[in-house]
């Protein structure tokens, strides 16, 4: 039987108590739908041997493959191999090779494998044990056989005879360098897909979803082919474009050319707001566009503490773009790194056009580069008044031809991210401060930023 559908199950009172992220389930999807399978779910539950059966139950009444990561550890609350016996109404067994593995992987160390480790040795009696090269908790792989009873979880395909049904459950440790591995290795080779599966994800920054829907038209009509949805992130706004269909020698390219003419649509239509696709950021893009010019870039920031400069270097190669920058957290600081006026700064205060004109052109002149970037504002939750609420963000960008003269173009805006946290405020400024550089660097200067209020 094809896997056409698949559900992915996450183990551990962490995740459900919000204490770790869960990055597995996202990896786990692009895999599959590399390999022509729909992820219907996503379902995360804690350390329960009971809640952990319903789910198994309850999600192999929808899909064809259950995948699901944790609860292989050696401790009490470790409780996914005693679970899925459970569903299988099969008892534990040990499994010789697993208990050996174990056993010389704690040798290799120096050390006795601790009588707790033991318990991850066993197996369901049907199941099937992976090895893990990279810790000491074996995979599982078991076929369940579904309930009778339908399920609520979505799915397109008509119900079919559970009695004459198996659905193949893997399941993988919880640590990423150990489940990748082994879902690679021992997973890939058992998947089986009659479909194939393409898709896209087109970035925009700048724009708000419902202006980019509206500018999208028909494209994001559900009954199209290839579909088109949005989601939004910290004001990037991804248009993800999918097309399926059945496998044949010809479907793979055609889908491919559907998913392409597309993307190519949405870059037009949402120009001049398109970045990147796929992983890129829109640092990176920045970082690309200043490389591919020859171009350098400097910042100077107050409430942003440093933010901007670290989304820049984080961008590999950024060394050859980026020359670094100051944090000008103080008034002091911005009179005595950036040349701000003293005089300045009493008149107008330190959140405002004039200084963060005094900032950017400050820091170009002192670093000797084509671009700088500044932002003074108030991040929160304290600061705001009336004329100046909390929120209230100023970003400069100081640009001309040669290496620190004086700049041929200076441009301010100012943003209003009222209502956000602290967090979220530094964050938004310094992802515009990126916008506003990178439409400068594309001739779009004169196109407009979401939650922009004044230039």
């Amino acid at each position: 039987m094809s896997h056409r559908r698949a559900a992915i199950l996450s183990i551990g009172d962490e995740l459900t108590l919000g204490q770790t992220l869960d990055t597995n389930s996202r990896y786990l999807s692009q895999q599959l739908v590399d390999h022509g399978i729909i992820p219907i779910c996503h379902l995360t539950v804690p350390d329960d041997q009971p809640a952990i059966v319903r789910a198994l139950r309850d999600l192999s009444r929808a899909a064809d493959l259950i995948l699901t990561t944790g609860g292989l550890g050696p401790t009490a609350d470790d409780l996914t191999r005693q679970a899925l016996a459970d569903a299988l109404a099969e008892p534990l067994v040990e499994d010789p090779e697993s208990l050996d593995a174990i056993v010389r992987r704690f040798r290799a160390a120096g050390r006795d494998m601790p009588p707790i480790n033991r318990v991850q040795a066993l197996r369901p009696r049907s199941a099937q044990a992976i090895p893990n090269p990279h810790g000491t908790a074996p995979g599982l792989c078991a076929q369940l056989r579904p309930p009778a009873n339908h399920s609520s979880l979505p799915t397109s395909d008509p119900p079919r005879a559970h009695e004459s049904r198996l659905v193949d459950v893997f399941c993988l440790p919880g640590p990423p360098h150990e489940m990748k591995p082994m879902f690679e290795t021992a997973v890939c080779p058992r998947l089986r897909s009659d479909r194939i599966v393409r898709t896209l994800a087109v970035h925009t920054f700048g724009i708000g979803e419902s202006d980019l829907a509206a500018r999208l038209g028909d494209l994001m009509d559900r009954a199209r082919t290839p579909t088109v949805g949005t989601t939004a992130s910290r004001g990037v706004v991804s248009c993800r474009i999918r097309a399926e269909g059945e496998t044949d020698s010809g479907a793979a390219a055609s889908l491919e050319r559907a998913v392409a003419e597309t993307g190519e649509r949405v870059r037009a239509l949402a120009a001049p707001y398109v970045f990147g696709e796929g992983d890129e950021t829109l640092a990176g893009a920045v970082v690309a566009l200043l490389r591919a010019s020859g171009e350098r870039v400097a910042v100077a920031e107050s409430c942003t503490g440093g933010l901007l400069g670290e989304m820049l270097t984080r961008v590999p190669g950024a060394s050859a773009a980026v020359v670094g920058g100051w944090i000008t957290y103080s008034n002091e600081r911005k009179s005595a790194d950036l040349g701000v006026s003293a005089a300045l700064l009493a008149r107008v205060g330190a959140v405002s056009r004039e200084v963060a004109e005094a900032m950017a052109t400050g820091a170009r002149a002192r670093a000797g580069v084509e671009h700088a970037l500044a932002i003074t504002g108030i991040a929160g939750p304290e600061g705001g008044s009336e004329a100046k609420p909390v929120g209230t963000v100023w970003i400069a960008r100081a640009s001309g031809p040669g290496r620190g003269g004086s700049a041929a173009e200076v441009e301010t805006r100012r943003f209003a991210f009222t209502g956000m946290s602290r967090e979220v405020v530094r964050e938004w400024s310094a992802m515009c401060a990126l916008g506003m550089l990178r439409f400068a660097l594309v001739g779009a200067s004169g196109a407009s930023l979401i939650r922009e209020r004044e230039r």
